[in-house]
């Protein structure tokens, strides 16, 4: 069994992935009362990568971020941190999470978390085939000795 902390880990993974997918289900998020504690604002963060993926750190370049922090009325704070400057978005995946973690997660999951993951892998597997159209396998002929 997944811990409380994984589970919430992959839906904000599926949430700041989302994008203008979470515009379809603003109805649903925005129906209960919430109050915003940080509205959508939009920023800059550095982006850091390591040579090879293991060696010297460095700078890469900085990012534009939009977050947002919400509370429901019963009291449960949802967080959102997505890449770009959507703030309509940023404010529906904070609404998304404080819903998760509430009594009706399970209701949650089911409406909006599931159909993103079934867009998402739908869409990753579309791009794996379009690259795999475009692989190229190079071999090497040995020649014999003379």
């Amino acid at each position: 069994m997944q811990s409380n902390i994984q589970l919430r880990q992959k839906w904000m993974q599926v949430l700041a992935r989302a994008g203008q997918d979470l515009h379809h289900y603003s109805k649903i998020l925005e129906q209960s009362n919430y109050q915003c504690i940080r509205a959508p604002e939009t920023g800059m963060v550095m982006v850091r990568a390591r040579m090879g993926g293991t060696g010297q750190a460095f700078n890469a370049g900085e990012m534009t971020v939009t977050r947002c922090v919400v509370r429901l009325d019963d009291g449960q704070l949802g967080y959102s941190y997505l890449a770009g400057r959507d703030k309509k978005a940023a404010l529906l995946a904070a609404l998304a999470d404080a819903h998760l973690q509430g009594a009706q997660s399970n209701y949650w999951h089911s409406q909006v978390i599931q159909p993103l993951q079934v867009q998402q892998a739908q869409l990753r597997a579309q791009r794996e085939e379009e690259i795999a159209a475009s692989r190229v396998n190079f071999f090497t002929m040995v020649r014999g000795d003379d």
